[in-house]
């Protein structure tokens, strides 16, 4: 934990760095979902105090769920504002999944209690917006805002495809989140798709 604690400190510093040139207000967005099979794509965006590093604050993707858990309930009470953009399967197959993800980004972005001066975006160029954006690679594990922005997404889409595990339980949404796996697989070879399934992606229609 004490190599995660000095890679968390280097997070801080990275945001930090553009207070140096004068912004105040800034807010990490990223996205959960664009690789999946099933159900929508879902983006944050966070605006953190950056008062401070958050012990345990990472890319969403290296957590256990129970941490991933824990860790949105401290970024909600730490937060300036936080929120979220939804696209549905529907919207990525009529455009593409890219087009989907910049748009559920962009929503959530606009959906801030509080205006940024900068957005910094995992990996994509995001635009649209009139606040100025930085893409940053790698940003969840380069920028705390980012890192906290990953874990939302994650958690909120990973809520959303356990409530459809609900209606369409032999698909196994629950525990795979529409993910390709071997079970998921078997699940669309032996039913076919069920409604919230992507139909252009691979896979998913023979």
């Amino acid at each position: 934990m004490k190599g995660e604690g000095r890679k968390g400190g280097r997070r801080l510093e990275f945001d930090l760095a553009y207070r140096r040139d004068g912004v105040s207000v800034i807010a990490g967005v990223d996205e959960a979902g664009r690789g999946c099979l099933a159900g929508p794509v879902v983006a944050a965006a966070v605006v953190l105090p950056l008062d401070g590093p958050i012990p345990g604050v990472r890319d969403s993707k290296t957590m256990t769920p129970q941490e991933r858990e824990e860790l949105f309930q401290v970024i909600r009470a730490r937060s300036l504002a936080w929120s979220v953009g939804v696209v549905g399967w529907k919207a990525i197959d009529r455009f593409n999944i890219y087009q989907a993800a910049a748009e559920a980004m962009r929503r959530a972005v606009k959906g801030l209690a509080v205006r940024p001066q900068l957005v910094l975006v995992d990996g994509m160029n995001l635009r649209g917006l009139d606040i100025p954006t930085v893409r940053v690679v790698k940003g969840d594990d380069k920028s705390l805002s980012i890192a906290a922005a990953s874990i939302v997404a994650k958690v909120v889409r990973d809520r959303l495809m356990v409530d459809y595990h609900r209606l369409y339980p032999r698909y196994g949404f629950a525990s795979h989140k529409g993910y390709a796996t071997r079970e998921h697989k078997e699940a669309l070879k032996r039913f076919g798709p069920c409604p919230i399934h992507r139909r252009t992606f691979k896979g998913v229609v023979k």
